[in-house]
């Protein structure tokens, strides 16, 4: 062989080897040059900004936000309406959200860093760590006389089972289930703190044998507490200590300081008779909280508050597998555990799942450590890449991450109830990846 073609030969794998590092190093969330850079046609892009300026000019949302990103670098970030119709204060980066049921992502990573300690195992019974649950039995309908019929249960659910919502415990979200009403009726996610609400959960018996079905449950809430049962510290000040400060995500907590009280946006849902939005006085049938005071029980499943800016921090955390800024929270390997499938092959085969988004699990959707995995994004007629990870909030906050794209993607808006199958979660997905021509950039 010539010596120039040796050289060669050297070149194209040394290059190819610089070029996969320059990807994988941990990065940042900064302007990319343009959408095309990094694999865009921008000019395809205006369909998510003309999709998302319009639930704002149909009267959908009061206001939105979304930022996409791709290598860490910004591809298209809009804001538009307000964040109050009342004051007619636009949206902009500095705006506070509630982030609902993406806080518990948040709780997830909180878990995975006790966990790399040693302090806890995936097949650990929860018991171990939650003594109050060692009596805990299972529903299995009503007797004759219309007293709870229960049995008991076979072994205690495991911390895998824990995070997977796979464990049994209720919710009180929904009247579909017995178990349900009653986490209703002790007002569980009233509870005056983690170890009340412990308390009241383990006066209440499981839906099911654990391991034997998804349901979505409490049982992040539940997280929260062995976080601080593992810690020694309080819930929140763990997430601010070992997180939160570390990720600079510095408007996220519990509650909003009064000085902070402007940025907050206002909560909306749809009035059926008007066909308008309004603001909602409710949230489950109880009193919608103002967040301005710190809570009495510090919810890992729903509680947290903070900007786009911040939840893209997270989000971009876990895109760069645990680091971010230089700052590592978690190892390649447990980010990746995190967004494995975790279902068994018989959970997958019922087919359950979240009916109110349209979400069921099967072999395309899986369930990892506190994330929805995307397993065969083709099987179930989506564009993402494989492994994409996910979730939701109640009011309308959403965000992806997509390993195989390096892409990530957080959207907020701020309405109860906006689970149509065209809603901006639903449609912002498709929206970015017809838009994606270039993935290998």
């Amino acid at each position: 062989m010539k010596r120039g073609f040796v050289t060669a030969a050297l070149l194209i794998p040394v290059a190819a080897i610089a070029l996969a590092a320059a990807r994988t190093a941990p990065v940042a969330l900064s302007p990319a040059p343009n959408a095309e850079a990094v694999g865009f046609d921008a000019q395809r892009l205006t369909r998510l900004d003309t999709y998302m300026s319009k639930t704002v000019t149909d009267g959908r949302v009061a206001g939105i936000m979304y930022m996409l990103a791709r290598h860490g670098q910004v591809v298209d970030e809009k804001s538009y309406g307000v964040r109050s119709l009342a004051t007619g204060v636009p949206m902009s980066r500095d705006t506070i959200f509630r982030f609902y049921s993406m806080s518990k992502p948040i709780t997830g990573v909180a878990m995975m860093m006790l966990f790399e300690e040693g302090r806890w195992r995936l097949d650990e019974p929860i018991t171990d760590f939650v003594p109050e649950f060692k009596s805990l039995k299972v529903m299995t309908g009503k007797n004759g006389d219309g007293s709870v019929a229960l049995e008991p249960v076979k072994r205690p659910p495991t911390m895998r089972e824990l995070m997977s919502h796979s464990a049994g415990f209720g919710y009180g979200l929904f009247d579909q289930d017995p178990v349900d009403k009653l986490y209703r009726e002790k007002n569980v996610l009233g509870a005056n703190g983690l170890a009340d609400m412990i308390k009241r959960t383990a006066e209440i018996p499981l839906m099911y044998q654990p391991g034997t079905r998804w349901s979505y449950s409490s049982a992040v809430d539940i997280q929260g507490y062995i976080v601080e049962r593992l810690s020694g510290q309080k819930f929140g000040e763990f997430l601010q200590q070992r997180i939160f400060k570390p990720l600079k995500m510095t408007d996220t907590a519990f509650f909003v300081p009064r000085e902070k009280a402007t940025r907050l946006a206002a909560v909306y849902a749809p009035n059926l008779v008007t066909g308008k939005i309004e603001e909602a006085k409710q949230l489950f049938g109880v009193p919608m909280p103002t967040y301005l005071e710190p809570p009495a029980l510090e919810s890992g499943g729903g509680g947290l508050v903070g900007t786009i800016t911040d939840y893209a921090r997270f989000a971009q955390m876990i895109a760069n597998k645990g680091d971010l800024d230089g700052v590592r929270l978690l190892s390649p390997a447990s980010v990746e555990l995190m967004g494995t499938n975790v279902l068994s092959h018989d959970v997958l085969a019922r087919g359950d799942g979240l009916a109110i988004i349209g979400l069921r699990f099967d072999e395309a959707t899986g369930f990892g450590l506190d994330f929805q995995v995307m397993t065969d994004p083709r099987g179930a007629g989506h564009l993402e890449g494989k492994g994409t990870i996910s979730w939701e909030g109640a009011a309308g906050t959403w965000f992806w991450v997509d390993p195989a794209n390096d892409v990530i993607f957080v959207g907020m808006e701020q309405r109860m109830g906006d689970v149509a199958p065209d809603s901006p979660a639903r449609a912002a997905r498709t929206l970015v990846y017809q838009a994606l021509l270039h993935p290998e950039k």
